[in-house]
């Protein structure tokens, strides 16, 4: 299994990010060695949804360290100092509730950060998406203001 970047140990509610060689995946860790997180419908435990064609993904429970693979790991709450997380119970709740539900999976939109985060903070919200998208459309905002303008 790949390794932890610290010796701190999940509680049920934190967000686990794993280092993949051109992403970082997210998942919710529930307890017990097992996290929930969103994977390609028919992918491996640690297959890349970035590398995907697939605009489908599945929500699965599954062994941290079968997800982790040869990866590393670390636990990110990262949006813990602009959100309040949501009680630890809920949060597992809800992630448990998922497990089997099949979604739409876009890169910018609807990936396995959104997932975590809209499990531990009810707002799914993406960096890396959002990274991603100002690269691949730099004019974006410019034309949606412009839009604004000529919709008045």
């Amino acid at each position: 299994m790949g390794q932890s970047e610290s010796d701190e140990k999940p509680e049920p509610g934190d967000l686990i990010e794993i280092s993949r060689v051109v992403y970082l995946h997210f998942a919710v860790y529930v307890g017990d060695g097992y996290v929930v997180h969103v994977t390609t419908a028919g992918g491996a435990a640690s297959s890349s949804l970035k590398c995907s064609s697939s605009k489908k993904a599945i929500v699965r429970k599954q062994k941290l360290k079968e997800v982790v693979g040869n990866s590393t790991w670390k636990i990110n709450n990262i949006l813990d100092k602009m959100y309040e997380p949501r009680p630890a119970d809920d949060i597992v709740e809800e992630a448990l509730g998922q497990v089997g539900n099949v979604m739409e999976y876009s890169v910018t939109s609807e990936n396995c950060e959104h997932f975590a985060t809209k499990m531990r903070y009810g707002i799914p919200l993406s960096i890396q998406g959002m990274v991603v998208d100002a690269a691949a459309f730099p004019f974006r905002p410019v034309a949606e203001a412009a839009a604004k303008l000529f919709r008045n």
